[in-house]
């Protein structure tokens, strides 16, 4: 059985399913579920991503879908709470080609179709959430801004039932502002929860409040609903596929980014080391053990 290519977002077809279509794995495999970087990550396609929740939702279960990059590397040596999120997670996109390009250096299994985030599966879940008639919440961001989001998606996509709420509370464990967060979602039922604060503060608000939470796919997705909006531009989809989506939006807010992409990354250069060493001696056994026999 197939399933749509997702199609790049600066160049969408006028209907997705109408696009040409490819084979992806519907089972997960051990393989597919790796060690980068002292995380363990998953190397699946958009269109995998989406079957998964698909089949999640439908059971109601409760489910985590989380993403490390570069710079979540990075906060985990300055927040290691966030490790405990990391591990409770269901899923765990790579959302950096970089990542993707070291892992096959590694001798894994990663490929640049591996590259998995919100902007790559976007259309692809709207399509899946109109017609399935999944209710969605959005948590975070600036009231105007996902309030314009919410109506531009609910005009494309009408099947869906959309809520926002914005991302300026007390978000402290037991506050009043949470209080009335949780009642609000669980009065609402989503099949779908974006929180949209940033990290690390969106995954620590995932961690300490999920058994709260209703039974739903929990994803943590960064200014989604900016992009959305339109106060953030999206970079074109090429650039993520070739690992330079870090220079369009370095260029677009040098003064917010340019610590995060050209000096965060040095702090992880022990775990590089550490991955290539283990890659190393994992050939060398590999080479040597026939011989042994």
């Amino acid at each position: 059985m197939t399933e749509t290519v997702l199609p790049a977002c600066d160049a969408q077809p006028t209907d997705r399913r109408e696009a040409k279509r490819r084979p992806f794995r519907k089972a997960r495999r051990a393989r597919e579920r790796v060690r980068l970087l002292g995380q363990t990550v998953d190397l699946v396609r958009p269109e995998e991503v989406l079957h998964h929740v698909e089949t999640w939702v439908a059971a109601r279960r409760k489910v985590v879908i989380a993403n490390h990059n570069l710079n979540s590397l990075a906060l985990l040596g300055r927040n290691p709470e966030l490790a405990r999120f990391y591990d409770r997670a269901d899923l765990v996109e790579v959302d950096s080609t970089p990542l993707i390009q070291f892992a096959r250096l590694l001798g894994l299994q990663g490929r640049g179709f591996h590259r998995c985030t919100y902007l790559d599966w976007r259309d692809h879940f709207w399509s899946v959430a109109d017609r399935k008639g999944w209710r969605v919440l959005y948590l975070g961001g600036e009231r105007s801004v996902v309030e314009r989001a919410r109506e531009s998606l609910s005009a494309a996509y009408p099947g869906t039932d959309i809520r926002v709420r914005d991302g300026y509370f007390d978000a402290t464990r037991g506050s009043v502002d949470n209080a009335a967060i949780l009642a609000e979602a669980r009065a609402f039922d989503p099949h779908i929860l974006f929180v949209g604060m940033g990290m690390p503060r969106q995954e620590l608000w995932i961690l300490d409040h999920l058994d709260a939470l209703p039974d739903c796919a929990i994803f943590s997705v960064g200014a989604a609903f900016d992009y959305e909006a339109g106060a953030q531009k999206a970079a074109p989809r090429w650039m993520g596929r070739m690992g330079v989506e870090w220079l369009f939006r370095l260029a677009n807010d040098p003064r917010r980014l340019a610590r995060r992409y050209l000096i965060e990354p040095w702090s992880l250069s022990r775990l590089v080391v550490a991955d290539v060493m283990t890659a190393i001696r994992t050939r060398r056994t590999a080479v040597t053990e026939p011989g042994q026999r």
